[in-house]
């Protein structure tokens, strides 16, 4: 019995191991920022770093529309087992990096500066915009912590942002709207804005 046991905690183990991942990294000194990273698995589950070793990643999860988006588009993409670079003689635009990993297979990965694939493009607009709502996340968390005179400023830009259809994984953001929303130390049109885009981002939970 005990074997058995062991036996199907090894088997859970490597199926877990042999769920779909996908990396994406882009490497751009100068940008900001210079390196990200993100991780996502199958069931939408991310990480997003700003180091190849950092070693305290923000977690945050996608929705199941936006993980079978990005999955589909790796799909249509072969899984990145063919190139993706343009061969144009375009300018430095970073060297970008997607890769699958299912744990059966060993990883293919391929790296690109600029490319015309559609699906590629795609692809790429995504974790920039997975980027893009990161950097509002430090931006808003800093604020809280540090700059409670800024944080109508943060809740701004992260609110042209929404409207521009370019945020993910709203979920991440509404413990700390929620915050700013009850907290009479913050401005009262802070407050006033956090509630809103609480409202529409548990109004797009449920809409989906």
């Amino acid at each position: 019995m005990i074997a058995r046991i062991c036996f199907l905690s090894i088997a859970a183990f490597a199926l877990a191991d042999a769920e779909p991942r996908i990396f994406y990294s882009k490497s751009f000194p100068g940008s900001k920022p210079p390196y990200m990273e993100v991780n996502l698995d199958a069931q939408g589950k991310a990480e997003y770093r700003e180091a190849p070793n950092e070693d305290n990643p923000i977690v945050f999860q996608l929705t199941d529309e936006e993980t079978k988006t990005v999955f589909g588009l790796a799909h249509k993409l072969d899984r990145f087992k063919r190139p993706l670079e343009s061969g144009l003689k375009v300018a430095n635009m970073g060297m970008k990096s997607f890769r699958w990993e299912d744990g059966s297979n060993p990883p293919a990965e391929v790296k690109f500066n600029y490319t015309q694939d559609e699906n590629g493009r795609l692809l790429l607009d995504w974790f920039e915009r997975v980027a893009e709502s990161e950097l509002h996340f430090f931006a808003l968390d800093r604020s809280i912590k540090y700059d409670r005179l800024g944080v109508h400023k943060a809740l701004i830009d992260l609110n042209i942002t929404w409207d521009r259809k370019r945020l993910v994984a709203v979920d991440q953001f509404l413990p700390m709207l929620d915050r700013i929303a009850k907290n009479e130390s913050f401005l009262h049109m802070a407050r006033e804005r956090a509630a809103q885009l609480a409202t529409e981002f548990r109004g797009k939970k449920t809409a989906e």
